[in-house]
């Protein structure tokens, strides 16, 4: 397999996703859209690199390092790095200088690298440290809940911890979940019903804007260009 791909949830509310992977010969992925940040610590070469990745508004090809071991935190909808705007990680990601095995700096202070299995310690030492915090609006909106909020300060507080709109992140979340059960053989008709499309043409430019796939190559799989990380929510 080009890129091994291992993932868990969390019993964290602000972790979504805990994730491992490995890559050998592939040098490419489809990088989903997701409205969540994250962070990424791989190692290539000997050399440990870290960064933070922002919210995806869209589908986009990302390079792969080969034969490299990766390990990320896919963090709660609506959970932010307060040192740093989500406004100028939209679609980017930024990586953190001077890491090693053990250490790596983030806000100004040093931090044991963390690993799969210890994830949510590493990020209860963020939370109190106020290095993470996450939006209690945007959690509650997340929930599926009515925010005890404005319907303007819902979109503001949306936009401050995603960079994005609720109706562009109820988008993204509807097309992942579309993604999965495509995989899992439910008939596109199905899918248009199912979760609220207007018709297969509707479907089928979601798909691309925010999977980077048609339905046919989300049936068939594509080994030669992997999907990023893509679960339920």
């Amino acid at each position: 397999m080009p890129l091994e791909m291992e993932h868990r949830p969390s019993d964290s509310p602000y972790v979504a996703r805990v994730w491992r992977c490995r890559s050998d010969d592939v040098a490419q992925m489809t990088s989903v859209a997701t409205p969540r940040l994250g962070l990424a610590f791989w190692e290539q070469q000997g050399q440990v690199h870290v960064a933070v990745t922002g919210p995806e508004s869209k589908a986009s090809p990302a390079p792969v390092p080969t034969y490299a071991t990766f390990f990320g935190i896919d963090f709660a909808l609506g959970t932010t790095l307060p040192h740093l705007p989500v406004a100028g990680l939209l679609d980017k990601q930024l990586e953190v200088p001077g890491a090693t095995r053990r250490t790596f700096q983030l806000a100004g202070s040093g931090w044991r690298v963390p690993d799969y299995d210890n994830a949510e310690t590493f990020v209860g030492r963020l939370v109190r440290e106020d290095v993470l915090i996450r939006d209690p609006v945007v959690a509650e909106a997340a929930r599926g809940a009515t925010p005890s909020a404005s319907e303007r300060t819902v979109q503001r507080r949306f936009l401050a911890a995603t960079g994005l709109t609720p109706g562009a992140v109820r988008q993204i979340d509807r097309a992942r979940r579309a993604a999965l059960l495509l995989q899992d053989g439910v008939p596109t008709a199905d899918l248009v019903n199912l979760l609220g499309y207007y018709d297969q043409p509707h479907l089928a430019r979601s798909l691309s804007r925010y999977i980077g796939r048609t339905t046919t190559r989300l049936r068939n799989g594509d080994p030669g260009e992997p999907l990023s990380l893509l679960y339920k929510t």
